[in-house]
């Protein structure tokens, strides 16, 4: 027996045989197959997306990021080459009071001579030819302010104003600076410290600032550089953060606390 199809247009032909085919139930048994098609079409796709709904609410959803602030110890990384400026720091003289000085003005005693005895350059010049002469008192010539404790002028030697020598920084030490308690100990107190910035964090900004300062004979810290820039916010906590430690441990050269230069690693990560 053959297989009878009852969507088949055939079907509908034999059923109508004989009868008027302009009437409207013909045609909507004509049409009844693809009516069908599109209604378990339309069925199909509603059920995808009623099952889809949840999973595109998830995506659309932002995660909440959990930050995470990782430091890299010195040996993780490796050494930037750092170009070393040398500074040129002005130093001004230490003013002093000037010294107590004697009196160099001398007074000559007058001695009466002969007229024939006195010579030209001798005579005593009258008010005209003392104005219209080029003569100005000696630098010699000074009023002293101590006469008894005070010194000449021309025993004066120049006064020599050393500067006080800077402190000679080291790029390699025998003993490196350290944090106060070691890597560990610095590594908890910057995930303390150091906070991630806001606008870092919603950029999804990762990676590493490396800094280089300068940790003096006495264990402040100064003269903080950014060698390896990540993100202007990230680079500017990274400065402040270290700005805030703690006094360190100097190096040691020759068993004597010198001033020496470090480069710190600080890694932020988003988790």
């Amino acid at each position: 027996m053959a297989k009878l199809d009852l969507t088949s247009r055939e079907w509908c032909d034999l059923i109508f045989e004989g009868r008027n085919k302009e009437y409207g139930a013909y045609k909507m048994r004509a049409r009844a197959p693809r009516r069908l098609t599109f209604s378990v079409i339309l069925v199909i796709v509603i059920a995808l997306v009623g099952f889809s709904i949840p999973k595109l609410i998830t995506m659309v959803t932002p995660e909440k990021k959990e930050v995470m602030t990782e430091v890299t110890t010195l040996s993780q990384l490796e050494e930037p080459e750092v170009k070393q400026e040398e500074k040129v720091q002005e130093v001004r003289p230490v003013e002093s009071p000037p010294p107590a000085l004697k009196s160099s003005i001398k007074f000559t005693a007058p001695v009466i001579k002969k007229d024939e005895e006195v010579a030209d350059e001798d005579e005593m010049k009258s008010q005209e030819e003392l104005t219209e002469s080029k003569v100005t008192i000696s630098i010699a010539d000074v009023k002293g302010n101590d006469e008894e404790g005070g010194q000449l002028l021309e025993d004066l030697k120049q006064i020599v104003t050393e500067a006080p020598e800077e402190e000679q920084v080291f790029d390699m030490v025998e003993q490196k600076p350290q944090f106060p308690g070691g890597d560990a100990e610095m590594m908890a107190w910057l995930s303390k410290n150091l906070h991630y910035p806001p606008i870092a964090a919603e950029n999804g900004t990762q990676g590493v600032v490396v800094c280089q300062f300068v940790v003096g004979s006495d264990g402040t810290i100064r003269d903080v550089k950014v060698m390896r820039s990540l993100d202007p916010s990230c680079d500017k906590e990274a400065v402040r953060a270290i700005m805030s430690m703690p006094k360190w441990l100097p190096g040691r050269q020759n068993g004597k606390a010198v001033a020496a230069r470090f480069t710190l690693p600080v890694r932020f990560k988003l988790n």
